[in-house]
């Protein structure tokens, strides 16, 4: 096996042409007459010419497709008992090839995540879960506390857990209330007079609830406003698609405040986890155009891409999470987070995969890399290389195992990275070892693909083992990973923002939707007790954050200035 052997060179795309299926079959029936015409074998020259270019195509492109199948009819997870049982239906389990790793120790456990399966039959959720529900309480008709026992007269009645009944019932996503006013009119002086309104019924038509609810609907799971503009109009509450925006616009503005105090906390975060996604701005799109047409006619390259940029920042028990969509990749936008950095503040870590896009160019970070990216290389080749891919699945799913481990425990920062030296530090040396040999033994091809996932890792090993160094350093981004699915699944359903603008107030949504979750608040309660004191907000934000806008909701309300004379 020759090291720097290349590639063939690709072949070149043949000439488009259509062939009916039965002109085919014609040919083909004349060829066992051997009466082939120059047409016909023209024709069946390009029809051939076409199935080797479309399996050249597929052999070289064959990890992109064999994701995308897997994406469409294969395993919803990459989970290592997914991935090798399907290996082992298949026949091609194999054995590691070599015998690094002691895999019946028991100390490693089961692959990642086998320890919290669900018991079979406790899928629903119990009455504790509703806490949106509305709590009505009912009392004994007949008993109270401390009466005797109609059964026997010597006992007495002593409370228990109340019983709760569960009853869901329907109704629009935003439902409406219309007061009918009783009107009179003087038939000689005409003076009207109106009954007053009943007390909460202010002058505005949309309260607080309307704005948090359309936002959380919009950007919280991505239902485009034309679609809830048709389930209300059937349900008989219109609400256009145009004043769904206008409320949710002038929401953002009192919402405003506490996104800004967001920001600053998140900057103030020991752990960063950033990525980013492609977004559309149709705005943006059409000025890529105009750009587009001035290179071509000689003039400057200017930036076409645009993202929707996902960070995560972590300080001790709280998650904050921050969407910014624009021109700006993550790298860019991490670093506008962190120079509300204060200076005195220690360096932090930061976690991303290892796009040259996700590190900020101006400010250093403590630089770690995705493990899941570097084993997701190993689960695309798999059914290519079964017996590698499976050592190195196996290996890693010990590591995961720990770390569980250490999760499940309540390790202290400084726990779990001892915990990790003592474990997985071994397993993660064997596998720096095993996969040092493949290369320079020539046991792999270094331009395959399996060759292509070893190098990735090694190239980067020092980011892949930083949770073996320092104390809470993450093994992997999936954090950001799931808080980027707020943005992908707007853009599945709403497709595109219009404008910069409407792209800034889903970003605002989206951030403080999304951290509230993260906190254990819920989502609408929290964008509702915003929307309702802006004025408070607005004075102190942060005492309006996800994980203390409660106390700022049961505090006394502050005494009222006397007016200024």
């Amino acid at each position: 096996m020759t090291r720097g052997r290349r590639r063939p060179p690709r072949r070149l795309a043949p000439e488009r042409r259509e062939i009916a299926l039965g002109d085919l079959e014609a040919i083909l029936e004349k060829a066992s007459t051997a009466a082939l015409s120059e047409q016909d074998i023209a024709q069946l020259r390009a029809a051939l010419e076409t199935l080797g270019w479309l399996q050249d195509e597929l052999s070289r492109d064959r990890v992109q497709l064999a994701r995308l199948l897997r994406q469409l009819f294969g395993p919803k997870t990459e989970k290592a008992k997914d991935l090798l049982a399907a290996l082992e239906e298949d026949g091609q389990q194999g054995e590691p090839p070599a015998p690094d790793a002691d895999a019946s120790d028991a100390e490693n456990g089961p692959p990642e995540g086998e320890e919290n399966e669900p018991k079979k039959g406790h899928g629903r959720n119990g009455a504790d879960a509703y806490t949106g529900a509305r709590r009505i309480r009912v009392p004994h008709p007949t008993l109270c506390p401390g009466d005797p026992c109609p059964e026997c007269p010597k006992g007495k009645v002593y409370p228990l857990e109340p019983t709760v009944l569960i009853r869901i019932t329907g109704q629009p996503p935003l439902a409406a209330v219309a007061t009918e006013l009783e009107t009179l009119r003087c038939n000689l002086c005409g003076e009207i007079f109106r009954a007053p309104p009943p007390e909460g019924m202010g002058g505005q038509k949309y309260d607080a609830s309307s704005a948090a609810m359309l936002g959380l609907l919009r950007y919280g799971t991505g239902l485009p406003s034309s679609r809830l503009d048709r389930l209300q109009r059937n349900l008989g509450i219109p609400l256009p698609a145009t004043t769904q925006w206008e409320i949710v616009e002038d929401a953002a503005g009192q919402l405003a405040p506490a996104h800004e105090e967001l920001i600053r906390q998140a900057a103030r975060g020991r752990i960063l986890h950033n990525d980013d996604t492609s977004m559309r701005v149709l705005s943006l799109m059409k000025e890529n155009a105009r750009l587009e047409a001035q290179l071509r006619q000689g003039g400057k390259k200017e930036r076409t891409g645009i993202f929707t940029s996902s960070i995560v920042s972590v300080l001790d028990e709280r998650r904050i999470a921050l969407f910014i969509t624009g021109r700006c990749h993550a790298g860019e936008n991490l670093a506008h987070v962190l120079t509300r950095r204060a200076a005195e503040l220690e360096q932090p870590y930061q976690m991303c995969d290892a796009s040259s896009m996700n590190p900020p160019k101006e400010l250093a970070t403590i630089l770690g890399n995705c493990l899941t990216h570097a084993r997701r290389n190993f689960v695309d080749v798999l059914e290519s290389f079964p017996a590698e891919c499976r050592h190195v699945i196996e290996a890693l799913g010990k590591v995961y195992h720990h770390d569980a481990i250490a999760r499940r425990e309540a390790m202290t920062p400084e726990q779990r990275l001892r915990w990790h030296q003592e474990k997985s530090a071994p397993v993660m040396a064997q596998l720096l070892t095993w996969m040092t040999a493949q290369i320079e033994e020539r046991r792999v091809e270094p331009n395959s693909q399996l060759g292509a996932a070893i190098r990735y890792m090694t190239k980067r090993w020092d980011r892949f083992t930083l949770f073996l160094r320092l104390p809470a350093a993450p093994l992997d981004n999936s954090l950001c990973e799931r808080a980027l699915k707020k943005a992908v699944l707007h853009r599945k359903g709403s497709l595109f923002y219009k404008t910069p603008n409407g792209a800034r107030v889903g970003d605002l949504f989206m951030s403080l939707l999304y951290s509230a979750e993260l906190a254990g608040a819920n989502p609408f309660e929290y964008l509702t007790a915003l929307l309702e004191h802006p004025a408070a907000v607005a004075r102190h934000p942060d005492a309006w954050m996800p994980w203390n806008y409660r106390a700022s909701l049961d505090a006394p309300a502050p005494p009222e200035q006397p007016a200024t004379p």
